[in-house]
């Protein structure tokens, strides 16, 4: 009777969290298709990877249960004489494999795809230190620092009195973010000058390990006009977890208008 019980209370509970509608829609388990077609493929093939583990993994626990249930002792199941099969043995190795290279071939079609960064308009070296990051258009002679807003900066201090609930995109806003135009290729160098960081932006499906005195290279293609955000993805000290990325994707007019007043501001420093 207490196993009846307790059965019971573990499926309401398991009702009710399949019920429960606004707190499934807050979270979120799955990846980002993002704003770019790399992104998008790497979901798509996310997506094709997981349902396939998804049938294998049911069609084996399938069997197990079946075997465990239709040739169990107490039904007088009695264990097989023979010592192998090759014909199984032969099915089970040829059908794994044949999986692995049709799930081998588009992912490596992907992976060459991402890092083909030919035909790019526009490049951009992006160079980690602790605990900033740095963007110089290599074409355009510009350059800035990009740090962790003021009112974020404020939060974190320990006994700040500032509720960070009350602080818009807490650790998540920077003073100078990256602008890229919209359906552009832009290319980045990413590399650091003092300790190993990586730039993360999930929303492009772009991730690139800065490393001293070594340059990576990144691209990506947003087609959305809007702003997005990242983190650095490898520890690098103390601060680690201040150094947020946010990249704003623009229209071409706004780009220009933005990269002209970056100018100006550059030629005002000129001695």
């Amino acid at each position: 009777m207490i196993t009846r019980t307790r059965v019971f209370a573990f499926a309401l509970a398991l009702l009710g969290l399949c019920t429960a509608g606004p707190a499934w829609s807050d979270l979120g388990l799955n990846m980002t298709a993002g704003v770019t077609s790399t992104s998008r493929e790497i979901y798509e093939l996310h997506m094709l990877i997981l349902w396939v583990c998804v049938v294998i993994g049911a069609g084996v626990y399938g069997a197990m249960v079946v075997a465990i249930v239709k040739f169990r002792k107490s039904k007088g199941a009695q264990p097989a004489k023979f010592t192998h099969s090759y014909t199984v043995e032969v099915i089970w190795t040829v059908i794994p494999a044949i999986i692995l290279v049709a799930m081998a071939v588009p992912a490596a079609e992907t992976l060459i795809r991402m890092e083909d960064t030919r035909g790019s308009e526009l490049t951009v070296k992006v160079t980690g230190y602790q605990w900033r990051w740095q963007y110089d258009y290599i074409d355009d002679d510009v350059r800035f620092f990009s740090t962790l807003d003021r009112a974020s900066n404020a939060a974190r201090k320990l006994d700040s009195g500032i509720d960070p609930n009350t602080v818009d995109n807490y650790l998540l806003a920077v003073d100078n973010p990256l602008v890229v135009p919209v359906n552009t290729k832009v290319r980045l160098l990413v590399t650091a000058a003092d300790v190993l960081h990586s730039w993360w932006m999930p929303a492009f499906g772009v991730k690139k390990d800065a490393i001293p005195g070594f340059v990576n290279e990144a691209w990506f293609t947003a087609d959305t006009e809007g702003i997005y955000r990242g983190q650095c993805a490898e520890l690098c000290g103390m601060d680690h977890g201040f150094m947020p990325i946010v990249v704003r994707v623009t229209s071409r007019a706004e780009y220009d208008a933005w990269l002209s007043s970056q100018r100006a501001q550059v030629s005002s420093l000129s001695p």
